[in-house]
């Protein structure tokens, strides 16, 4: 990946970055893609893909449900450190549960009887950036990344899409905002019996954001949240109470509000038309939905629900790199949407790679990429899927390096 501002641009794509991430609602940028905005949101997208890159989704696993690698090491394992600009360091692990019934697609369970936990699983982590991703983004970045669903898109098909209105216990009554009961409860839930969410994964954000912004308040600071699917949708909830309760604002300085943009990949509804309402009038608050033309995920909840923000429409059935015409699976996959900002040609039309990323991400997964291409389908796995044989011949099970430092 190149550097993220262009050599030539005389500081013209710093500015068009800092129109994205808030400044003037971003001013037509969208219509067609500049290269800097292009690698930008590809950047937010591959820290949610990361998500899901060190997610344990093996449920014979006694860590089905964990992240896979310590958070010193977390970007380096999922293949983000070389020839990436952008430079992180993971400061916390999110974990999840729910109150209400799930489809397993959102809250994975283990089948072993040693289950590392029965309530909860990882859901994402909070990032900062160093000192070189600072120089590179022109200032101190704190990134919030949710992980979405973890198999295919029956999940869709099992889940009830219903209303509650106590998303008003997190952003106040006016407009009184109702948001889908899922989303609201991952996001809001607590469980005594687990010792990683006997805080809900709201306070352990929050708590988290609070205690960046005041460290480094003395600097220019962005808040962006990334997430695709399930993550999308927890997002946007998760970016409308850092703005509405004032976690953006340092404690000892409340006249200095910094930017806070979620930037989502394939979301679905979160809420209502008071929901809608509500985030529309919150200040220092934006937000940009990607969407690929033929993924059926963006369309749900069908009923009583707003879309927010902006949207950034894509068709990765134009790219001829790819197996036409796809099915819903690879019209929803990361991956694939990240290749389609990468092309996308906006009111021009058509396909060509503006980005030099490579295409063999798109099979990182899936069987994606047109044969000519010889890059095999779904290359990234565990070797052996995570057995390895033991001195006296047997084989066991070992599939991660977990990292429970925050507990």
């Amino acid at each position: 990946m190149k550097k993220m501002v262009s050599e030539s641009s005389n500081g013209d794509g710093d500015k068009r970055l800092r129109l994205l991430t808030g400044e003037d609602n971003r001013k037509g940028l969208l219509e067609d893609l500049d290269i800097d905005v292009r690698r930008y949101i590809i950047h937010c997208g591959e820290m949610a893909q990361a998500t899901y890159d060190a997610f344990i989704s093996e449920k014979a696993s006694k860590n089905a449900g964990r992240c896979r690698y310590k958070k010193e090491e977390f970007f380096a394992q999922v293949g983000l450190e070389h020839g990436n600009p952008f430079k992180y360091t993971v400061t916390k692990y999110l974990y999840a549960t729910s109150s209400v019934p799930l489809p397993e697609a959102f809250i994975l369970k283990s089948l072993s009887r040693e289950a590392w936990s029965k309530e909860s699983n990882w859901m994402g982590y909070v990032a900062v950036a160093t000192e070189e991703g600072k120089a590179t983004l022109g200032r101190r970045d704190i990134v919030i990344a949710w992980r979405g669903t973890i198999q295919a898109l029956e999940w869709v098909n099992d889940l009830e899409f219903v209303l509650v209105s106590s998303a008003s216990k997190i952003l106040g009554e006016e407009h009184d905002p109702k948001v889908h009961k899922g989303w609201y409860s991952i996001y809001t839930s607590d469980d005594p019996r687990s010792k990683f969410n006997k805080a809900s994964a709201r306070d352990q954000v929050l708590g988290e954001v609070r205690r960046l912004v005041d460290k480094y308040k003395d600097e220019e600071i962005s808040i962006t949240l990334v997430g695709h699917s399930l993550g999308a949708a927890v997002a946007t909830l998760n970016a409308a109470d850092i703005v509405a309760n004032g976690f953006n604002i340092p404690s000892d300085q409340p006249n200095k509000a910094y930017p806070v943009t979620a930037i989502v990949f394939a979301s679905p509804k979160v809420g209502d038309s008071g929901f809608k309402t509500l985030f529309s009038g919150l200040d220092n608050l934006r937000l940009l939905r990607v969407r690929n033309a033929l993924d059926i995920v963006p369309i749900y909840p069908p009923l009583g629900y707003s879309e927010v923000g902006e949207e950034l429409a894509i068709n990765t059935t134009k790219s001829e790199y790819l197996k036409g015409p796809g099915n819903p699976n690879s019209w929803h996959n990361l991956e694939v949407y990240l290749h389609g900002v990468a092309g996308t040609q906006g009111s021009k039309g058509g396909f060509k790679l503006e980005i030099d990323r490579d295409i063999a991400l798109v099979n990182k997964v899936l069987d994606g990429l047109k044969d000519e291409f010889c890059v095999p389908g779904a290359w990234r796995c565990l070797k052996n899927k995570g057995m390895v044989q033991q001195p006296d011949g047997s084989w066991k099970l070992i599939d991660g390096d977990i990292d429970d430092d925050d507990f």
